[in-house]
C-alpha cells in the first residue's frame, strides 16, 4: 500500500476527510470485493500523481459500517470526493484510470 493513501476509520473520519485542507477522495471497499482489489493498484498510482493536491482515503466498509451507512454506501467500490468536508461527486464501480483521473480532474 502506497504510503500517501490513508486508512481511516469511522473514529478519525472526520479529522482525515471531513477537516481537510485539500479536496479527498474516499475509496469505499472491502476486503472480499474483487473489483475494489481491481482498482486499488490504480489509486495508488492515483495517490502519487495527485500527491498535495488530492488525498485518498480508504474506508473498509466491513469495519467502518457507521460511515458507510452515513454516506449511504450500497454499493462497492464507491468513490467519493469530498470538498470542505461536503460529498460534490461520486463514482460507484470499479473504472479505468482514465476514468478515475478525469473524475479527479473534474473535481479539484
Amino acid at each position: 500500500m502506497s504510503g500517501n493513501i490513508i486508512n481511516t476509520t469511522d473514529a478519525n473520519f472526520e479529522a482525515d476527510v471531513l477537516n481537510s485542507d485539500t479536496p479527498v477522495l474516499v475509496d469505499f471497499w472491502a476486503g472480499w470485493c474483487a473489483p475494489c482489489k481491481a482498482i486499488a493498484p490504480v489509486l495508488e498510482v492515483l495517490a502519487n500523481e495527485y500527491e498535495g493536491k488530492v488525498k485518498i482515503v480508504k474506508v473498509d466498509v466491513t469495519s467502518c459500517e457507521a460511515t458507510a451507512v452515513n454516506y449511504n454506501i450500497r454499493n462497492i467500490p464507491a468513490l467519493l470526493m469530498f470538498k470542505n468536508g461536503e460529498v460534490v461527486a461520486q463514482q460507484v464501480g470499479a473504472a479505468p484510470k482514465s476514468k478515475l483521473t478525469a473524475f479527479i480532474e473534474d473535481h479539484i
